[in-house]
């Protein structure tokens, strides 16, 4: 490849990963929404964590829709309508869901804000089913798993800077009153939904192609694969569970954390905000450490970067709290825990499945610890989940698709399905933290991690049993 269509396959990137910034952005900001809808509403925590679910069952609602559709048009609806006009739909559907914020603001009704949240990801996972496949075929196949864990950190800049603009425009500074106006939500989701409008018009004049030629050359070229669904290969079977437990742990892990430092802790509801930054800034500092491999092949410049990119990523979380003018003071020591990131993803030597072994152990150890603990280290301790779920999506979505050939596209569409695991396993959690205590009801994402850890275990045999060996095929599946 010239370097000249490399320069342009980057350029396509860039509005992808806009995109991919919108995703976190949102995400995240749904844990500040929590604890303020749960006092503005009177809900229990386990009622609060609808919020989750509307948000990410979303996905699942929105798979089914693309599979019926494109039954119905017996063709593939991303492929009729293509690739740049898939996205450009799906910032549309979200644009709407925002508009909904302010009638629901106005009227009080906790309803109508769920209704919002859920046309929101309705159309997060149109877009999902596009950019996902789109960030792997814009470049050389070798770096497209290393270009999915770049758009994920760029992701988690939005997540780290979400519940920040939220919390301002909710509660103002972080000196100001503590009084809440559910009217105060409407504005920023206002702004963000003319954001969404403004980027798909940039995406209708974007460079980005509507139909891939690597994504194109795969299907016409994979004829051998005799296998008429994708639900037919093991790895993606427990895969699909992986998923769903894996955003499942990484979501509820963050959205139950107010609830635990509210009660257990003495904070302040717009005291939270920084250290719920902090978590989803963990998952920027995994997958900027992740996705070094995209950028250079060498090997003497990778292990440089490996120390360099996490605490760039760290320095960005330093950075947008000292201007939201947050005490910095107690988040410094968290520079010494990112070391143990360093140390696994050295370990892991690029192999997918040892990589989700590692980390999904360390994720056992992260959440014992905040159970056992007390104050300030349980706190960190649970805030570290967020480096040890930061490589999981790569890992485990490259694979689940490893074997399908002409199946891909299917099982990739089956996998965003179950990002709804996010909002089930939130309330779960929710609804278990009402019988046993919000600190005791992290168990829950001990056997979501002992799952990964079973799956990253025995899919390595399933794959090498299909002649599919990761040691010998890649340098660096993050």
């Amino acid at each position: 490849m010239s370097s000249e269509n490399v320069q342009t396959k980057w350029g396509q990137f860039i509005p992808l990963v806009i995109v991919f910034f919108f995703w976190g952005f949102v995400a995240a900001s749904n844990d500040i929404l929590i604890p303020v809808f749960k006092t503005a509403f009177n809900l229990s925590q386990g009622e609060s964590q609808l919020v989750s679910l509307a948000f990410y069952i979303a996905y699942t609602v929105g798979s089914l829709i693309y599979m019926g559709i494109s039954v119905l048009i017996k063709e593939d609806l991303v492929n009729k309508i293509g690739y740049k006009n898939g996205l450009s739909l799906g910032l549309l559907i979200s644009a709407i869901g925002t508009l909904l914020f302010y009638p629901a603001a106005n009227t009080g009704s906790f309803p109508l804000m769920l209704s919002g949240l859920f046309i929101v990801a309705l159309g997060f996972s149109l877009q999902q089913t596009v950019a996902n496949p789109l960030a792997i075929a814009l470049g050389p196949i070798s770096t497209g798993s290393q270009r999915l864990t770049l758009a994920g950190g760029i992701n988690n800049l939005g997540t780290t800077i979400g519940p920040l603009i939220v919390s301002f425009a909710i509660f103002g500074s972080s000196t100001g009153s503590s009084t809440l106006s559910i009217e105060s939500v409407k504005i920023p989701y206002l702004i963000l939904g003319l954001a969404f409008l403004l980027v798909a018009i940039l995406l209708k004049f974007s460079s980005l192609p509507d139909k891939p030629a690597l994504i194109e050359e795969e299907i016409a070229a994979d004829g051998a694969n005799t296998k008429k669904s994708a639900l037919q290969y093991p790895q993606l079977i427990m895969g699909m569970i992986a998923i769903f437990l894996y955003v499942g742990v990484e979501v509820s892990t963050a959205s139950n954390l107010p609830a635990y430092m509210e009660s257990k802790l003495g904070f302040l509801t717009q005291e939270v905000a920084p250290y719920i930054s902090l978590y989803w800034a963990s998952l920027m500092i995994g997958r900027w450490t992740g996705a070094i491999e995209a950028f250079t092949d060498k090997a003497s410049l990778q292990q440089i970067l490996r120390f360099v990119a996490p605490y760039l990523a760290f320095g960005v979380f330093l950075t947008v709290n000292a201007i939201a003018k947050h005490d910095l003071t107690p988040f410094y020591i968290y520079g010494l825990i990112i070391l143990v990131l360093i140390a696994a993803d050295i370990a892991s030597k690029g192999n997918p499945a040892r990589m989700l072994l590692i980390f999904s152990s360390l994720g056992i150890v992260a959440i014992a610890i905040g159970m056992a603990t007390t104050g300030i280290v349980s706190v960190y301790a649970f805030t570290s989940v967020g480096l040890f779920c930061s490589t999981l999506w790569p890992c485990i979505f490259t694979l689940a698709v490893s074997g399908l050939g002409k199946n891909t596209s299917q099982g990739s569409s089956f996998l965003i399905m179950m990002i709804m695991g996010g909002g089930v396993i939130s309330w779960l959690q929710g609804f278990v933290s009402e019988f046993i205590g919000i600190q005791a009801s992290y168990i829950v994402g001990i056997v979501c991690f002992s799952y990964l850890a079973f799956y990253a275990w025995s899919v390595s045999g399933i794959l090498k049993k299909q002649g599919i060996n990761f040691d010998k095929k890649l340098s660096g599946g993050h």
